[in-house]
């Protein structure tokens, strides 16, 4: 068996466009999501700004469609890649004789290390770190059967939501009285309040010193929060079902499952839209209500409603894009997202830097001011960009920057990064 040295990253040669095409789609939909969520402040204000935001008629409407359409859709499919992605790089090295395991733990390794500077040092809503640590225990199913995988899809979908969600509902009161419970709820409410407000202070100070140590204050405290065993759960179920996919090649022989991918798109888009009209719903129903101090019984298994309903829609989104792309004009039209793909770490990075720039106060000072619609303009935008800048660098270089020093620390060797060629016909393979 080859010494895991000798295994190498994957030549260009080698890639699926079609995948590399969807992460560049998923990653602008992500870019959104945390542009209208957490860089613009959304997530920081009281209940009254956020709602004086959305007060006119046009934010209204960009609201509703952002929750139907993007909210948490594309952070599930770009952690069905991740999985997908796993299964990939585990066939290849199979077929070169070498065990994925010594390469894959060095390579979550350094995407750790990547994800805690990142979330301490410029920007607390990394998910690169917790990728890293769910990775890990996504090692364990390598070996597994599919019929387990799917089942574990399941439990870490279904199963184990409700389990926590009813715990954290009624163990309290069962344990302190229904009172003691209330009054705790309320103050631990209180205290995540205060640490956005905090926050929100912060990144509206004109220093970046005080803006930094805002955030990393911020990220410290929130590191053991209530809600991020059951974050990890759904994650780690996202990627068993993409290392699920991985294994049946729907990526990669899109023609052989025409028929199964037509039927997860018709499931998908189906359940997806029923589940996220029924949120949305809910949603308005309450918008202008008083918060009860603890939630109706009703209300303990929406969260496991809604992460179903993201993962059906995300699944669905996938389909409709590798259907799509098997047309000569879809992949003509969708193939221009691939280079963003190849470089989808380089490229999150630097949303992170420019978004700092543009909405904390010592750049631009848009935190808390820009209305949703602005804000999917302005990231809109600065995608745009980075595809352009995603061509020009790969039309030069191996790799993405972030990807390079990636693949050269996992490596333990510096990593070729030119081209062999820059001629017109290589640049545009």
């Amino acid at each position: 068996m080859p010494e895991p040295s000798s295994a190498g990253p994957v030549d260009i040669s080698e890639r699926v466009h079609l995948l590399d095409a969807l992460r560049g789609f998923a990653l602008c939909g992500v870019f959104i999501s945390n542009s209208v969520t957490w860089f613009s402040g959304r997530a920081l204000l009281s209940r009254e700004q956020a709602q004086a935001l959305n007060a006119p008629p046009l934010e209204t409407v960009v609201s509703a469609l952002y929750a139907f359409f993007i909210d948490q859709k594309f952070v599930t499919l770009f952690s069905l890649l991740f999985g997908l992605g796993f299964s990939l790089q585990m066939s290849r090295a199979e077929a070169r004789g070498a065990s994925v395991v010594p390469v894959y733990r060095r390579r979550l390794g350094v995407l750790l290390l990547i994800g805690l500077t990142h979330m301490f040092a410029l920007w607390v809503g990394d998910i690169l770190s917790t990728y890293a640590l769910v990775g890990f225990v996504l090692l364990l199913f390598r070996q597994r059967e599919d019929r387990t995988v799917l089942t574990w899809v399941a439990v870490l979908f279904v199963v184990l939501p409700l389990l926590i969600s009813v715990a954290q509902r009624y163990g309290p009161e069962l344990l302190h009285g229904k009172e003691a419970a209330a009054l705790a709820a309320k103050a631990t409410r209180d205290e995540d309040a205060a640490r956005r407000t905090a926050l929100l202070a912060g990144l509206s100070s004109d220093s970046v010193v005080t803006s930094q140590r805002a955030n990393a204050r911020f990220a410290w405290q929130n590191l053991a929060t209530p809600g991020r065993p059951l974050w990890m759960c759904i994650i780690l179920g996202r990627f068993l079902l993409g290392l699920w996919a991985g294994r049946k090649r729907l990526m990669e022989d899109v023609e052989r499952h025409r028929k199964l991918l037509r039927r997860i798109l018709f499931w998908g888009l189906g359940v997806g839209t029923a589940v996220a009209t029924l949120a949305l719903v809910l949603n308005l129903r309450q918008r202008g209500m008083t918060m009860p101090v603890s939630p109706p019984a009703w209300m303990v298994g929406m969260r496991t409603l809604r992460e179903v309903g993201y993962l059906f829609m995300g699944v669905g989104y996938a389909a409709a894009f590798a259907l799509l792309f098997q047309k000569e004009r879809g992949k003509r039209v969708l193939g221009v997202l691939a280079p963003a793909g190849r470089m989808a770490l380089s490229l999150y990075l630097m949303q992170s830097l420019v978004s700092v720039w543009l909405y904390d106060g010592w750049g631009l000072g848009l935190v808390g001011h820009l209305p949703m619609s602005r804000s999917v303009l302005l990231s809109l935008g600065v995608f745009a960009v980075q595809v352009g800048l995603a061509h020009l660098w790969l039309s030069r270089f191996r790799f993405g920057p972030a990807e390079w020093l990636w693949r050269s620390l996992t490596y333990g060797r510096a990593q070729p990064m030119r081209l062999a060629s820059t001629s017109p016909a290589r640049a545009a393979h």
